[in-house]
C-alpha cells in the first residue's frame, strides 16, 4: 500500500467502490424519506436541522473513504475485508437516522447512539486502512500517522456526544464543534487533499457516481408522490395533478442530470490540483440540494394527496429552494475552482435562480401547483440551453487559458 499513481491511465471506479456506493444508497433514502414526513408534519425548522445533519454525516463518510480509496486502493484481500466492514457501519448508521430525525422533532435529545456506532465501525476499518499505510509507505508515513491521530480523536468527541447524559445545549454545542473538526480534519492530517495520490479522473467519476445515488432519490420521489394519485387497482386513474408531478419530477431529475456532467471536473481537476480540497467539500451543499429535491417531490405528492396541512407555497418552495441551492453551486465550483469569473454564467444562474422565483410568485398569488411545479422542472434547462447552445465554447476557451498558463509555469 505504497500509493497509487495520479496519472494512471484508464483509471476507474472498482466494483467493490460500486458495491459501497449500493449502502449509501439506503443511507440517502432513508434520510430523504425521513425529511420529506417531516416537512409534511409542518415540522420544518427540526427538518432541515435533521436532514443537514444526516446529509453531512453520509457525505463525510462516503468522501473520506473514496479520497483514500483512490490514493491506495490495492484491492488485496484484506483491503475488501476492511472496505465491507465499512459498508457494514454504514448499515448501521442508516438503521440509526429515524431515531435521530424524530429525536429532533421531539427537541428533548438528539438521538445519536445507533448513528454513532456506526461511524465507529466505518472509522475504526479507516484507521486500519491508514495504519497499512504508515507500515508499508515511508513517503507517507506521516499522513497516515496524522489521519489515525485526528481521526480517532474526532471519534472519541462523537462517542462522548452520542452517549454521555449532556444537557441539549452541550450536544448542539458539541455537535457544531466536531463538524467543524470533521471538515478541517484534511487539512490538519495532510495539508489538504494534496497530500496523497489522489487521481483527478478516478475522483471525478467517484463523485459524478454519488451525484447520480442522490439524482435517484428525485425518481424515488416521483414515484412515491404519484402512485398514491393513481387510485383503482389498476392504477390507471391519471389526472393533471398525477401528470405534472410526473413530468416535473422525471423532467426534473433529467435536466440536473444534465446540468452536473456539463463541468469536465476530472480535466478541471487535472490542472488545479491544487483546489482538490474545496472540490471534495464543496459538494457538500450540492448533494445535499439534490438529494432535498427528490424529498421536495415526495412532499409536492403527499400535499397532492392531502396527507399534509402545508400550504401550497411552502410545498413549492419545499422543492424549488433544494433545487436552487444544488444549481447554484453548480456555478459556485465552477467558478472557484478555474478561479474565473464568467458574465454568461452570471446571466445563466440569475435567469435560473428567476425563474424558480416565478414559481413561488405563481403559487403566493394561487396558480395551481401542477403549474408551480412544471415551472420549477425549467429551472435546470436554462443551464441546458445555455451550455449547449454557447456554455461549452466558453468553458473550453476557460480550460485553454488554464492548459496553457500551466504550460507556461
Amino acid at each position: 500500500m505504497v500509493g497509487r499513481d495520479p496519472t494512471e491511465r484508464g483509471r476507474a471506479a472498482s466494483p467493490l467502490e460500486l458495491l459501497l456506493d449500493l449502502t449509501f444508497v439506503v443511507a440517502v433514502g432513508t434520510a430523504s424519506s425521513q425529511f420529506a414526513e417531516m416537512l409534511a408534519e409542518n415540522h420544518i425548522g427540526p427538518a432541515i436541522i435533521a436532514f443537514v445533519l444526516a446529509m453531512f454525516a453520509i457525505v463525510v463518510a462516503w468522501l473520506s473513504f473514496s479520497w483514500f480509496a483512490s490514493a491506495f486502493d490495492t484491492d488485496d484481500w484484506l483491503y475488501r475485508v476492511l472496505t465491507m466492514l465499512q459498508m457494514v457501519g454504514v448499515v448501521v448508521f442508516a438503521l440509526g437516522l429515524p431515531a435521530m430525525f424524530h429525536s429532533v422533532a421531539e427537541g428533548h435529545r438528539l438521538e445519536l447512539r445507533l448513528m454513532v456506532i456506526g461511524y465507529v465501525v466505518m472509522r475504526a476499518a479507516m484507521v486500519l486502512q491508514w495504519g497499512r499505510v504508515a507500515r508499508q509507505s515511508p513517503s507517507f508515513h506521516g499522513v497516515a500517522i496524522a489521519n489515525i491521530r485526528w481521526i480517532s480523536i474526532v471519534q472519541i468527541g462523537w462517542v462522548i456526544i452520542g452517549f454521555a447524559p449532556l444537557p441539549i445545549g452541550a450536544v448542539v454545542v458539541g455537535v457544531l464543534a466536531l463538524g467543524l473538526l470533521e471538515l478541517w480534519l484534511p487539512k490538519l492530517a495532510q495539508g489538504g487533499a494534496g497530500g496523497t495520490p489522489w487521481h483527478p479522473h478516478h475522483m471525478a467519476e467517484r463523485y459524478g457516481l454519488f451525484a447520480i445515488i442522490a439524482l435517484g432519490e428525485g425518481v424515488v420521489g416521483t414515484v412515491a408522490s404519484s402512485s398514491g394519485l393513481l387510485g383503482g387497482v389498476d392504477g390507471m386513474h391519471w389526472s393533471v395533478d398525477t401528470a405534472a408531478v410526473v413530468v416535473a419530477g422525471v423532467g426534473l431529475t433529467f435536466g440536473m442530470w444534465w446540468v452536473y456532467f456539463a463541468t469536465p471536473f476530472g480535466e478541471i481537476l487535472t490542472y488545479r490540483r491544487d483546489r482538490g480540497y474545496l472540490f471534495g467539500y464543496g459538494h457538500l451543499p450540492l448533494f445535499i440540494g439534490i438529494a432535498g429535491a427528490g424529498a421536495g417531490l415526495h412532499v409536492a405528492g403527499l400535499y397532492l394527496e392531502h396527507h399534509t396541512n402545508l400550504d401550497e407555497l411552502t410545498v413549492v418552495l419545499a422543492l424549488a429552494v433544494p433545487v436552487g441551492l444544488y444549481l447554484s453551486m453548480v456555478y459556485l465550483l465552477h467558478t472557484l475552482l478555474l478561479s474565473a469569473v464568467d458574465r454568461f454564467h452570471l446571466l445563466l444562474i440569475g435567469l435560473t435562480l428567476g425563474v424558480l422565483v416565478l414559481a413561488g410568485v405563481l403559487s403566493a398569488v394561487g396558480a395551481d401547483i401542477a403549474v408551480c411545479l412544471m415551472v420549477v422542472m425549467l429551472a435546470p434547462y436554462v443551464t441546458v440551453v445555455g451550455f449547449e447552445t454557447v456554455g461549452h465554447r466558453h468553458q473550453r476557451q476557460m480550460l485553454a487559458d488554464h492548459r496553457l498558463g500551466n504550460g507556461r509555469k
